[in-house]
């Protein structure tokens, strides 16, 4: 991106933007004119499927109250009883629990760069598609990657974690 469409950028995607330019990632943080705050407003925006949007969903662990970071195929339930298998007892967390964990407010959760270092999950789904779009910290953007730069930028495990019919 260009110093001038990075500094055009609202504060917290601008944030995200230069994450992804010091990771090397060669997509730009896209502004969408209308919010992409649901992963359908998102994909309507974007012109793609629902489910290529990577929607990141947080929750916190009971027993100690660390962020639990599932990123979801936007077209999928998060099945809780299956996250709560592999990382720990869950429970709701809250618009100021999003915000001090991750430094974005809720529906523009970025999967990189929080604040503290969530426990993750990769919704195994998501591999389905050759591309997927993510928050970049702020309502309105997003931005592109593979399923495999989405894994390589996390670290998190992949894992069913879609309530099935």
């Amino acid at each position: 991106m260009s110093p001038e469409s990075l500094a055009a950028l609202p504060e917290s995607a601008r944030r995200v933007a230069q994450l992804l330019l010091d990771l090397g990632h060669d997509k730009p943080v896209v502004v969408l004119p209308q919010t992409g705050k649901t992963s359908a407003e998102a994909a309507a925006g974007l012109g793609c499927e629902v489910a290529q949007i990577a929607k990141s969903i947080i929750f916190r662990r009971a027993a100690d109250d660390a962020p639990v970071l599932v990123i979801a195929s936007g077209v999928n339930r998060v099945d809780e009883a299956k996250v709560a298998a592999q990382v720990g007892e869950l429970a709701k967390a809250d618009a100021k629990f999003v915000r001090d964990m991750t430094g974005y407010a809720i529906g523009g959760v970025c999967p990189i760069g929080h604040t503290v270092k969530p426990v993750m999950l990769l919704d195994a789904d998501l591999f389905n598609y050759e591309s997927l779009w993510a928050a970049a910290g702020h309502p309105h953007a997003v931005f592109n990657l593979t399923p495999r730069q989405l894994a390589d930028m996390t670290g998190a495990p992949v894992a069913d974690v879609a309530q099935r019919a």
